[in-house]
């Protein structure tokens, strides 16, 4: 029996993750879809975090896919707080409908509960997210530059590490520059 093996990205995977971001992401009007070289481009900066890219293996062949990387919470007063963007997350196009996608955003944010990080945002369908405990980022007092979608700007408060955190403060959430070609 084949079994799904979650994992943190290896070097080695780049060019399967670009697989299947360019399958999943295709479209007839861009030969690349702009989700392929956002995961290129952040690779490069501060935001990537490698122990919270991951791939979903299936049968020795990388069919998944679900990055978190490190963005900016600008609250209304005092100094920026890190918080995480889930995005992009994939599927190849044969393997999906059969709960790869959940699955390794679930590794995901497990990953990055495990850090001891406290919030994620992303964009997204909301009825996909929902399963994970998402909802609307503007209930929380985010705002962004995808916040006028409505619906797909959405937030989640992972676990705090201890009973003394509160909950994360209200304000702008602010991509690193590879996020403005999406």
């Amino acid at each position: 029996m084949t079994t799904l093996r979650l994992r943190p990205e290896d070097p080695a995977d780049a060019g399967s993750v670009r697989r299947v971001l360019a399958a999943a992401f295709a479209r007839p009007d861009v030969a690349t879809p702009p989700e392929v070289s956002l995961v290129d481009e952040l690779r490069d900066t501060t935001a990537w975090l490698p122990e919270l890219a991951m791939v979903a293996e299936y049968g020795g062949e990388v069919v998944g896919y679900a990055l978190l990387t490190r963005v900016r919470l600008r609250p209304e007063r005092g100094s920026d707080v890190p918080v995480l963007a889930l995005g992009p997350v994939a599927v190849a196009p044969h393997r999906q409908r059969v709960g790869h996608g959940t699955a390794v955003v679930q590794a995901a944010l497990d990953a990055s509960t495990e850090l001891g990080e406290r919030l994620v945002v992303v964009l997204g369908a909301p009825a996909f997210y929902r399963r994970f405990g998402f909802g609307p980022a503007n209930e929380l007092g985010l705002t962004g530059p995808w916040a006028g979608l409505g619906e797909p700007w959405q937030a989640l408060v992972l676990p705090p590490s201890t009973s003394e955190e509160g909950p994360p403060p209200r304000g702008e959430v602010l991509f690193p520059a590879p996020w403005s070609k999406v």
